[in-house]
């Protein structure tokens, strides 16, 4: 039967069957990747057992104080929890003796502790292997912060918005952090009198529109140093709104309490962006605070990094946006891993990027499509990365490449009318 003789609704399901086949792959993988919310009853397991060890309560365990202190920083206490080869001691051992590294009772809890660790996207994001001694390539300030620095705490690197830098503290120290030369040994929210400074320089810049608070993680300042930084942000009226940056829902969702919410509800429009970059992250807790958030009215972005071994899979990476969407969490970037010394051993080709970009677009839903970008090196700012869809631009046409691959012809003029 040709398609002129075809009904629309036998088109249509003919179509259907195109889409249908299309998806099936990812359909088929998709019950294989494992996220935090499939394995929560192993993870509430594994929780017990951290309590015990620890000689918790469940009122300590949701304590976000408590989870900080008891951060576990050095191999011999770690191997009570997970198990350890000798080599892989002798590595956490060796890269803290130069780099900075402490997991969260609750993070660490999403490890396997008899699994294969180096293949373990939760271990190794959070635990120090030693491919990070190894790198010599990488540099301690890709983004040169220290020339876009124009008074204390402050990175500028656009002509409307800013960064104020307000700790050196996280709740853990991420493998491939981007600012591991910031964290020392000890962690030093930034002294009231030096973020007054930068207030004071963001108010005598009337083209400030957007300040993003950020680190290390503010989340780890308290109630009341956040709300006194938002209540004078509040004040300068060139401020259009706030933005937070902060792991903490991924890292310790108990930082999010309801007095957190009621704060933050004081300084509207604000914004957080956080910080998921695999499936298994997202657990029952981290799904509470994100909805804690969301329901005081916080709309929530994710900026996941490109992480070899984390989620360079297109499917991992479409499994991570449609389940951040669930917890109403918006897909904002993809970053290209930075060139940070220790933290080279993550990077993939940027082609890798490209390709999962091709696996979201028309694969999913727009609102679950980050945007893949490249942080141009000494601070020249994000540059957005796309596959090639415009294929040729004439003066009355251009040739574009749909999702699909299809070749179309689409008109490239200005209306001849006016009005």
């Amino acid at each position: 039967m040709s398609t002129t003789n075809k009904s629309s609704r036998e088109i249509s399901l003919e179509r259907a069957e195109v889409l249908r086949s299309r998806i099936a792959p990812y359909l088929e993988a998709s019950e294989k990747i494992m996220t935090g919310l499939k394995l929560q009853a192993e993870i509430k397991a594994r929780q017990e057992k951290i309590k015990e060890i620890l000689g918790a309560t469940d009122e300590d365990w949701n304590d976000w104080h408590w989870q900080i202190r008891n951060r576990i920083s050095d191999s011999e206490t770690l191997a009570k929890f997970i198990k350890l080869t000798d080599k892989q001691k002798e590595d956490i051992d060796n890269v803290g003796k130069k780099f900075r590294w402490a997991v969260s009772p609750y993070y660490l809890s999403l490890i396997d502790p008899e699994g294969d660790h180096y293949n373990d996207p939760i271990y190794l994001q959070s635990i120090p292997t030693g491919l990070e001694l190894a790198d010599g390539i990488g540099c301690a300030d890709p983004m040169a912060e220290e020339f876009t620095n124009p008074a204390p705490c402050i990175t500028r690197r656009y002509p409307d918005r800013l960064i104020i830098n307000v700790t050196n503290q996280c709740a853990m120290y991420c493998r491939h952090c981007q600012r591991r030369r910031n964290i020392g040994e000890v962690d030093v929210p930034r002294a009231k009198e030096e973020i007054q400074e930068a207030l004071d320089y963001i108010r005598n810049q009337p083209e400030i529109r957007d300040v993003l608070i950020t680190g290390g993680d503010p989340f780890t300042l308290s109630d009341e140093f956040i709300d006194w930084i938002l209540s004078e942000l509040d004040k300068i009226p060139h401020i259009e709104y706030k933005r937070l940056g902060s792991r903490m829902l991924v890292t310790l969702p108990q930082r999010i309490t309801p007095e957190f919410c009621e704060m933050l509800k004081k300084h509207h429009p604000v914004y957080v962006n956080t910080h998921f970059n695999n499936p298994l992250e997202v657990t029952e807790e981290s799904k509470k605070a994100c909805e804690m958030l969301a329901n005081a009215g916080v709309p929530l972005g994710n900026q996941a990094v490109l992480l070899r071994k984390i989620n360079d899979d297109p499917f991992v990476m479409k499994k991570l946006c449609q389940e951040l969407l669930k917890i109403r969490v918006r897909p904002y970037y993809i970053f290209h891993a930075k060139g940070v010394i220790g933290t080279t051993h993550f990077r993939t080709s940027v082609d890798i990027g490209i390709e999962i970009m091709e696996h979201l677009r028309g694969y999913t839903s727009g609102l679950a499509i980050p945007t893949f970008i490249i942080n141009a090196p000494g601070g020249k700012g994000k540059t957005p990365m796309l596959p090639e869809y415009l294929i040729s631009q004439g003066r009355d046409k251009i040739t574009i490449r749909t999702w699909e691959g299809e070749i179309i012809e689409y008109p490239n003029k200005d209306a001849e009318f006016d009005f």
